[in-house]
């Protein structure tokens, strides 16, 4: 709404309307006038938008109000097979709670725009609201296509589109043995994967010769079906669907071909392809391309200069584009747009890397060679069943297209190479060989890309963008993932970004290498193996063998810590404790006043009457504050260093250990009830949790490690947010690694879901060596996990597939680690000769005269600075 013309500032700030006295402050006024910017879907793409707006700083400036058809804000439709791996709806969404609220956006769920009237520029809803705007955003995305099969309106026929389809497809996959899936491409092949994950029969009928025909050629279409097949997925291609009809013989439907044939189903999902959802555009008068989608510009404006349209509603050059990213690339034209810019949509690459049930699938460009005077270059390897093809221009110089099944390790290389029509080297099939095959494999140089080439196609990040957050000192790869988000949707950029970190930081004269210190040129993970190699027990034979000089405070507590991770020697032995910092010296974290915490283990938060008895009696005599902490332990405060033995003493006595709250090592298992005392428990969750304790306990690790136990999906032990998460299913376990709380909060991924104990115990025992053998000193596993190249996934194939051949290893590892188990503090109560280090004076058995402290709610805290009493002097 423009403001009225004769508006006058006064001194005040207050605003004078025409010539009234009527007076009011200036924003409230401009609040007042907001342009009204209503969007029409909250799904990825309209969200984006919105996200977008917000990070320019310009959300304040308009009265937004967004339309949300589904009953949920935007979640994430690309990972919506996760809905089935027990991710829920809430791990699926993309906005924060609180989030629009936070800028002032008025979200509408479940309300549908049913017109919009132009001339008067409102939108009407289905529940009656009529929203006046401005501007107006479509971001209304697409149908699901169903081809023109009788019977599809079989109750037992359902789309892959929203969660809730997801819901019903899972409610009827329950009491079914049989599903099948209409449709061979990308969405019918993920569809599949999720019928498989629920414990059907799987079948994908596909009307083409092969699978994922838009985006495979003949060989790469029949190796993925052969990849597939023999996962148990039974592929029926060349079939043309007649009919859905109910009954069967052992099945309550039948699906009828043209050709005769048939076959029993419960079920059916269509998955057949997208439409343009246009019908409200058409509704409202708005021109649409010739094959459907509003028609926008280069600004990705409608026929209506005041209506934009992005996303998959949308359409380009009489194109509509079925992935999101074009999509992100619309919204972030059209915001540039809507504030003035200038920027243009000039088309987008549709090239795509998935992994459908379990299979590598990358297709870029023109992948089945239809550029004339093309050539084409092709490896295939039928025992692994690996098929790539590069297509090439008629000279041999520019890549055109490329076709990978089974392996897409190349896909990010092979993508710049065409997107940027970078040159090829003289033998283009040196690309795509493996390196057994003789030579080796050309390398991609970031530095021949222009500034201009996106590498994260999922937020449109180009290199510029790249090297821009790194000159402004976002100089480590998780750095320039929270500055840039390459790297945050699929991960499958992050092999390049990671080259073009190593390569702008040599270009400034940083040497990319991350020695120890200057008295060890090693990292971390390398004096890891040398230790384990040459089995060395000690800090002189590492310095003797490996280092030079005496050894400082960076190395010194990293060998301490690295040589427990691998023998799990008592870290108080006289060889040792030169390295150990003060808590581990004392075995007991020093407080402000120059006192120590004792905190017992509580596993699982377990403990009995005569133990609680036990720490109040210890509580009582040495006068010491007393806390239930976090984590369902109970923490004594203001013990002095000269009493640290003797209450040991009483509470090893009553049957306690060391918490290793000191440590760099696994500090609790937190859990709930569980099936034992909770009616909504599925599982033991406290007798996991205990028994997770007793196995890892005193295991020094890179960082402290927290773990959580759950009973059931409701997550009272917040297992999501720890380094270590279980959570009970009606199966089994799920297992979430690399959460963290703290400053940067990080939620768990997925690992692996249904477990049963004995493979959820052997999967924690691999995953917590393998970060103890490569994650960097005072790493936590969140930094670990979002530093590491392929994610999730990559840790997957290590952990669970064994990719590297080194799971028994781990497991090995972990046995001896366990078997070598003895509590610190027991040890030192034993140790005699170890005894006085704990006196504050070595030459007196006095007490620091400088611990104060007040009282205060019934105990005690340190005193503070006005509230200390002058020290006597001697």
């Amino acid at each position: 709404m423009p403001l009225p013309q004769r508006l006058a500032y006064h001194a005040d700030d207050t605003i004078i309307v025409g010539m009234s006295e009527f007076a009011m402050p200036a924003q409230e006024i401009l609040d007042m006038y907001k342009p009204r910017l209503v969007v029409i879907g909250n799904g990825m793409v309209g969200h984006r938008f919105l996200e977008n707006l917000i990070d320019r700083g310009e959300a304040a400036s308009f009265d937004i109000t967004v339309l949300c058809e589904e009953p949920r804000l935007a979640y994430d439709r690309v990972h919506l097979s996760s809905y089935f791996s027990h991710h829920t709806a809430e791990e699926l969404s993309l906005v924060k709670e609180g989030y629009y609220a936070q800028h002032n956006i008025k979200a509408l769920i479940g309300e549908r725009a049913i017109l919009i009237d132009r001339a008067n520029k409102l939108v009407s809803t289905g529940h009656g609201l009529q929203l006046p705007y401005d501007k107006l955003v479509m971001a209304t995305g697409s149908y699901p296509f169903f081809p023109p099969i009788k019977g599809l309106q079989n109750p037992a026929c359902f789309a892959y589109r929203t969660i809730e389809d997801l819901n019903a497809i899972e409610s009827c996959a329950r009491h079914s043995q049989r599903g099948a899936v209409i449709g061979g491409g990308l969405l019918g092949l993920e569809a599949a994967g999720a019928l498989k994950s629920l414990g059907v029969e799987t079948h994908v009928i596909e009307f083409a010769p092969v699978l994922m025909a838009e985006q495979l050629d003949q060989i790469g279409g029949e190796q993925l079906r052969a990849k597939i097949e023999a996962m148990g997925v039974r592929v029926h291609t060349g079939k043309n669907t007649q009919e859905l009809l109910p009954g069967g013989k052992e099945t309550r439907n039948t699906l009828v071909f043209a050709d005769g044939s048939t076959l029993g189903i419960d079920f059916v999902v269509v998955s057949a392809g997208v439409r343009p959802e246009d019908k409200l555009a058409h509704k409202s008068g708005l021109a649409l391309a010739s094959r459907g989608g509003v028609a926008i510009d280069d600004h990705c404006r409608t026929s209506d200069q005041d209506i934009y349209a992005i996303g998959e509603c949308a359409a380009w050059n009489d194109r509509f584009f079925g992935l999101v990213a074009p999509g992100y690339k619309m919204a972030q034209v059209a915001v540039d747009h809507l504030l003035g810019g200038s920027s243009r949509f000039t088309g987008a690459d549709m090239s795509a890397k998935l992994k459908l049930l379990g299979v590598e699938v990358g297709s870029i460009g023109d992948a089945r060679g239809k550029t004339p005077g093309s050539r084409s270059h092709l490896f295939l390897d039928e025992k692994e069943r690996v098929y790539k093809r590069l297509t090439v221009s008629a000279d041999g110089k520019h890549l055109l297209g490329a076709v990978l099944v089974g392996d897409t390790a190349d896909y990010g290389a092979l993508l710049q190479l065409c997107l940027n029509q970078v040159e090829l080297p003289e033998h283009p099939d040196a690309l795509i060989l493996p390196g057994y095959a003789g030579s080796k494999k050309p390398a991609l140089g970031v530095d021949s890309l222009p500034d201009s080439a996106q590498i994260c196609s999922c937020f449109d990040v180009s290199k510029g963008c790249i090297t821009g957050a790194i000159a402004a000192g976002h100089t480590t790869l998780d750095a320039i993932k929270s500055e840039t988000r390459a790297g945050t949707g699929c991960g499958g950029c992050l092999p390049l970004v990671t080259q073009i970190l190593n390569s702008e930081l040599k270009k400034r004269g940083v040497e990319v290498k991350n020695h120890l210190c200057e008295h060890f040129a090693y990292s971390r993970q390398e004096l890891y193996h040398l230790i384990r190699a040459g089995e060395i027990k000690t800090f002189d034979d590492m310095l003797a063998q490996y280092g030079q000089g005496y050894g400082c405070e960076i190395c010194k507590p990293a060998l301490g810590s690295l040589l427990a991770s691998c023998w799990n020697e008592y870290v108080l032995k006289p060889e040792h404790v030169k390295l150990q910092d003060t808590n581990d010296v004392f075995l007991g974290n020093m407080q402000k006043d120059g006192t120590y915490s004792v905190i017992p283990r509580m596993p699982g938060g377990e403990v009995t009457p005569q133990g609680l008895m036990a720490v109040a009696e210890v509580a009582r005599d040495y006068r010491l504050y007393t806390k239930i902490t976090g984590a369902q332990r109970i923490g004594l405060f203001g013990a002095r260093k000269e009493d640290l033995p003797q209450i040991w003493e009483k509470l090893i006595a009553a049957g306690f250990e060391t918490g290793h709250a000191y440590a760099k090592s696994l500090r609790m298992v937190k859990t709930c009830v569980g099936s034992t005392w909770c009616r909504y428990g599925v599982q033991d969750s406290v007798g996991l949790g205990v028994f997770l304790e007793h196995r890892y306990k005193g295991l020094r690790s890179p960082h402290k490690l927290k773990f959580g136990v759950s009973g059931c999906t409701r997550e009272c032990a917040e297992a999501q947010g720890k380094d270590v998460g279980v959570i009970a299913t009606e199966k089994g376990w799920n297992l979430y690694v690399g959460g963290n709380g703290g400053m940067k909060p990080r939620h768990a991924d997925l690992l692996a879901a249904d477990l049963d104990r004995e493979t959820l115990i052997r999967t924690i025992d691999r995953f917590m060596m393998f970060y103890i053998r490569t994650a960097d000193k005072l790493q936590r596993t969140a930094v670990w996990l979002g530093n590491m190249e392929g994610g999730v996934d990559y840790l997957r194939q290590v952990i669970i597939e064994d990719r590297l051949g080194i799971a028994q290893q781990l497991e090995d590892d972990m046995a001896r680690l366990i078997a070598a188990y003895a509590c610190e503090w027991q040890l030192a109560v034993q140790d005699e000769a170890g005894l006085p280090r704990f006196r504050h004076f070595i030459n007196s058995p006095a007490p620091d005269p400088l611990v104060q402290s007040v009282p205060e709610r019934q105990q005690h805290r340190p005193a503070r600075p006005d509230e200390r009493k002058e020290e006597e002097t001697p």
